[in-house]
């Protein structure tokens, strides 16, 4: 099991996190985007460049996705992918996308699109809070526990 990151644009502290849990239970980060991203010195922490475009990171974490692994993204389609293919997709925020999660947040990403579309405003995401910091942690160390045995 290795985890994958969504990472243009996953919050820096959400990637701190991270770092210190693949240091902790000693399993394959990798981090992918379209434009260079600091890494600390880690045998556990990689990163992954891929060229600028639309879905490529998200194309490149589904073509190297392997059963089991998990993936950390925000990205509403690229869960249902990862899903599909016999991931885990966990958001920035904490929630744990499942089979029977994720096509109700299809659907209201796709309303919302529609709303958008039509002229009305949505507004963006929340800045992320400390509890969404808090979820995302302890959401991750219970898959961990899960997966790996350790936290």
């Amino acid at each position: 099991m290795q985890i994958w990151v969504d990472a243009d644009a996953c919050p820096r502290v959400i990637k701190e996190i991270l770092f210190r849990a693949a240091e902790r239970v000693k399993v394959s980060l990798t981090l992918v985007a379209n434009h260079s991203l600091a890494t600390p010195p880690s045998g556990y922490v990689r990163f992954l460049q891929v060229p600028s475009g639309i879905d490529v990171a998200d194309n490149e974490i589904v073509k190297r996705l392997a059963v089991g692994d998990l993936v950390i993204t925000g990205d509403i389609p690229l869960a249902a992918e990862i899903i599909k293919k016999g991931g885990h997709a966990l958001s920035p925020r904490g929630e744990l996308y499942s089979v029977d999660t994720i096509q109700e947040r299809l659907n209201m990403r796709g309303f919302l699109d529609t709303l958008r579309a039509s002229g009305v405003t949505t507004g963006g995401p929340a800045v992320i809070s400390q509890a969404d910091r808090q979820s995302f942690g302890n959401q991750l160390d219970r898959f961990l526990v899960r997966h790996t045995g350790q936290a």
